[in-house]
């Protein structure tokens, strides 16, 4: 991964990095020096992911979302992150393009990792969203997409697909691009 003697980050995954997110030089650096002090392995475990991720909703039971948000990234599913996955994990997340953050949100939904996505991957991932939501802010929500079940339906039919059919990836980024409120339906925007 980084070059050990020294303790820094690669060359090599520094300018991946600079070119593929939107953090800089010194940013990048930065979060390599709290990884390898939060993590001398050089790899995060789900476990640890889910603490500093839980963070981010204290609210919230984020532990459901953070699994398959962990999976998502875990490329080479060996069980945990390395840098350059935690990285990518966090810039994703957060900022990340549209079209890459679709992708990346594709991954997300399809939990077999089968390549298609199906009614029941939806309501899992929407039933993990709604995790996120504080008890609070859920009488907010529109009466059709108060509960995650309601959720999912509304989100599936953009896709105009039936209860046993399956979304491929080009169509979800198509489907949740077209529609405004599909984008809104498949995250959690914290509100405050």
């Amino acid at each position: 991964m980084g070059n050990t003697k020294s303790g820094a980050v690669s060359k090599e995954i520094l300018e991946e990095l600079k070119l593929n997110t939107k953090f800089s030089e010194t940013e990048i650096v930065q979060w390599y020096e709290n990884f390898k002090k939060q993590c001398p392995t050089g790899r995060i475990s789900k476990e640890e992911f889910q603490a500093i991720y839980s963070k981010f909703f204290p609210e919230s039971d984020a532990q459901t979302y953070s699994q398959h948000v962990f999976r998502s990234f875990d490329t080479n599913d060996d069980g945990t992150l390395d840098f350059k996955e935690y990285i990518i994990a966090l810039h994703m997340t957060s900022t990340g393009k549209t079209n890459r953050k679709l992708e990346w949100a594709f991954s997300l939904f399809d939990v077999d990792k089968n390549g298609y996505i199906t009614k029941a991957e939806v309501k899992e991932i929407c039933t993990a969203i709604f995790k996120l939501i504080p008890k609070d802010e859920l009488s907010d929500l529109p009466e059709d997409e108060n509960n995650a079940e309601k959720r999912a339906d509304k989100l599936w039919k953009y896709f105009n697909k039936g209860e046993n059919d399956r979304v491929a990836e080009g169509e979800f980024i198509k489907g949740v691009l077209e529609n405004e409120s599909a984008l809104r339906l498949i995250q959690y925007q914290p509100s405050k």
